[in-house]
């Protein structure tokens, strides 16, 4: 893969923050605006409190155009809003690829956006991206997935753990199959990192089964589009219908073609999906799809953009550079369809939380 584009920006800043000893304090985004007040040092520790974050210019930028991506929209314009960020952006490019992601971030530098929350492409070399960002002053978090390698150049990682959601996933599949039975796992790109932590994370519920539940296909390389999905399970149920007792999709586009053909087919195979697409959630309502594993995408630019700006304004550092937070990811069931976002947003602020206890240092 060709080495990513430099982003070119005078100005280097130079990090030099007080240590605090003890936890820093935290206002939550449900607080008006309006009572933001100047931090300052208090004894014993620090201030999560942003004290004006007017210069600090947010981009969310995703890796490729997909629809998970799309709360990061209306989460950024409210972080704005809320912490009084100079502006939050949402940019990105129209094919998934490394070259260009670097491309487009190189040109919102140029446009002044000194704060970078990337979903990277490419897993495996976004590490030189964020590094060189960095080089160049820049605040920078990886959003929604992490490198590949266990490191990560970034100041944070705030991602749902993969491996768990899949696990979560199957585990509702299995127990809605009556622990036996045959399973299928339908994801995305087999290369992609995420990928193979999902296809682990399903394989250790199928293990926890004692046998009586085998793996019968994973159907990878299906998360292109929704066509593409809609294709394969089709020729899945087609081939293999009579035979399959459940269903766990761990990407968006396989979920949502999985919840129209089980109904549309009339197959008795029991799904469980992943994300709130509206299709989804009404496929739970009349008991078509059983479960559904949603992810934290607003907690992902929410907090990451407040994080930022912190990192930005000098505010605070981060305590171990390139750590790795979980989003959160909830299991959806007929019972809690019409509530399970308030479990969302109590994650949300527990995040919050968490950065200002444990994650930051503020000075």
């Amino acid at each position: 893969m060709r080495l990513p584009t430099r982003v070119v920006v005078p100005g280097v800043l130079a990090v030099a923050l007080l240590m605090a000893s003890s936890a820093c304090t935290v206002k939550t985004s449900g607080e008006p605006a309006g009572d933001r007040s100047r931090a300052s040092g208090r004894t014993g520790g620090g201030s999560a409190e942003l004290a004006d974050g007017s210069g600090t210019k947010v981009a969310l930028v995703p890796g490729g155009a997909h629809p998970y991506f799309q709360p990061w929209k209306k989460a950024g314009a409210a972080a704005e809003n809320a912490y009084g960020l100079g502006d939050v952006a949402f940019d990105e490019t129209a094919e998934w690829d490394q070259q260009k992601q670097n491309n487009l971030l190189s040109t919102l530098a140029a446009r002044g956006y000194n704060a970078f929350g990337v979903f990277g492409v490419s897993p495996t070399d976004i590490n030189t991206t964020f590094a060189d960002l960095k080089a160049q002053g820049f605040a920078v978090a990886s959003l929604g997935s992490c490198p590949a390698g266990g490191r990560n150049e970034a100041e944070f990682c705030l991602s749902t753990d993969v491996e768990l959601a899949a696990y979560k996933a199957a585990r509702a599949a299995i127990d809605a199959m009556g622990g036996k039975g045959t399973l299928v796992h339908l994801t995305g790109n087999n290369v992609d990192a995420n990928t193979q932590l999902r296809m682990k994370g399903v394989s250790k519920a199928v293990s926890e089964s004692g046998g009586k539940v085998t793996l019968l296909q994973t159907i990878t390389d299906i998360d292109k589009d929704l066509q593409t999905a809609q294709k394969a399970v089709s020729d899945l149920l087609a081939a293999k219908g009579s035979r399959i007792q459940g269903i766990v999709a761990t990407a968006y586009n396989p979920a949502v073609a999985a919840a129209d053909a089980v109904s549309s087919a009339g197959s008795t195979a029991k799904v469980v999906a992943i994300d709130d697409d509206a299709k989804i959630l009404s496929s739970i309502r009349k008991s078509s799809v059983t479960a559904t594993v949603v992810q934290n995408p607003v907690a992902q630019a929410d907090v990451g953009a407040w994080a930022l700006a912190l990192l930005r304004t000098e505010q605070c550092t981060v305590r171990d550079p390139g750590q790795i937070v979980d989003s959160g990811s909830f299991v959806v069931t007929e019972s809690n369809v019409d509530e399970y976002d308030n479990d969302r947003r109590a994650k949300t602020a527990q995040l919050k939380k968490q950065f200002a206890d444990d994650i930051l240092t503020c000075g």
